[in-house]
């Protein structure tokens, strides 16, 4: 088993240990960089903000961990005390949700509805057979398989008001918009505490408030499948997801076997992209979107995007080919061994 990568590292970001003091380092005189690494939600997560002093930023970044173990502790799929964990233990009875999960929910079942089931929350019984859920990784029967894929629907999960029906055997996991949620929580936070430029890793998602304090955009690189960089990009406000075949999967008997499953099959997605990179206004929809788009293929991904217009991408193709859309044409390039690959742009 591959260990995770992070599939979206930051160029030319200034990184510190902590808080400090403005000056020849500092991108704006008077505002202080402060950084805060974490690991919550399966992942390591950086969170970077340009405050106006240290006691500022100390302040803002311990009210934004707050804000992640409080979404987390809300929205695990395993953790008993979540309200997520106690739907999918509710033996076909309907419970309460509190707004966070609700209003997540009612976002990621519209995701679910928009782009045809590519994306369903409802498919975490058949991750979990897999062994992405627990490490204990196989390959399962194709019966096995179609049981499971019988309570793989996301119709079936019924959310009314603040209540939610779950029939007995469906199981939700939001595993696939939480991060993008929770990014877009800490933007609010920070513009709440009168913060203009920030950026947050966490895991595979990039969100970037504003632009530099110097001005200019953020610099970020997409990863090459093989390793490395394939091309970087720069943006102002916008969410940045990818969602990859290499991210995480297993081999059995000289089979990879990626994390990302096609709900319409039970098996990992073999749609011919090696990765779909999302940018967006908001991290939940680029969380949702990476991962349909995967699911989708390049096709159908176009055929999409034309549909809706609200986001672009970046798809990297098997076969070593790019695709961008004309939103990208001027903020993306090729990079390394990717930058002689066929680049194509997608227009309207």
């Amino acid at each position: 088993m591959k260990s995770v990568r992070l599939l979206l590292f930051l160029l030319a970001l200034l990184l510190l240990p902590g808080c400090g003091s403005p000056g020849a380092d500092s991108p704006v005189r008077g505002e202080y960089p402060c950084r805060r690494e974490l690991l919550a939600m399966d992942t390591i997560m950086t969170l970077t903000v340009y405050a106006q002093s240290e006691k500022d930023g100390q302040e803002i970044l311990r009210q934004a961990a707050g804000c992640i173990q409080e979404l987390e502790a809300l929205l695990s799929v395993t953790e008993a005390g979540s309200e997520i964990y106690q739907a999918n233990h509710s033996n076909g009875k309907p419970v309460s949700l509190s707004d966070e999960p609700r209003q997540l929910l009612a976002e990621a079942l519209a995701l679910c509805e928009s782009t045809g089931g590519a994306l369903d929350v409802t498919v975490y019984p058949v991750v979990r057979a897999w062994g992405f859920t627990t490490g204990e990784y196989r390959v399962p029967e194709a019966a096995e398989l179609a049981g499971l894929l019988q309570k793989v629907d996301y119709t079936q999960a019924i959310l009314e008001g603040d209540r939610l029906a779950l029939p007995e055997g469906v199981e939700l996991d939001l595993g696939a918009v939480a991060k993008g949620w929770t990014g877009d929580r800490l933007m609010a936070l920070f513009r709440s505490a009168g913060v203009s430029s920030a950026i947050v890793e966490l895991g595979g998602n990039v969100q970037a408030l504003g632009a530099k304090p110097d001005g200019s955009p953020w610099r970020v690189a997409v990863q090459a499948p093989e390793g490395g960089y394939a091309g970087a990009l720069e943006v102002v406000d916008k969410a940045v997801v990818t969602s990859g075949g290499y991210q995480r999967y297993f081999e059995q008997d000289g089979v990879a076997y990626c994390h990302i499953i096609d709900p319409s099959t039970g098996y990992p997605a073999e749609s011919g992209l090696s990765s779909a990179t999302i940018v967006a206004d908001r991290g939940v929809q680029g969380d949702g979107l990476s991962t349909a788009l995967f699911v989708m293929g390049r096709e159908r991904a176009e055929a999409y995007w034309r549909e809706h217009q609200d986001f672009d991408f970046i798809l990297l193709g098997a076969d070593g080919t790019a695709a961008i859309t004309e939103g990208l044409e001027d903020s993306f390039s090729l990079y390394g061994k990717w930058e002689g690959c066929p680049l194509e742009v997608i227009r309207k």
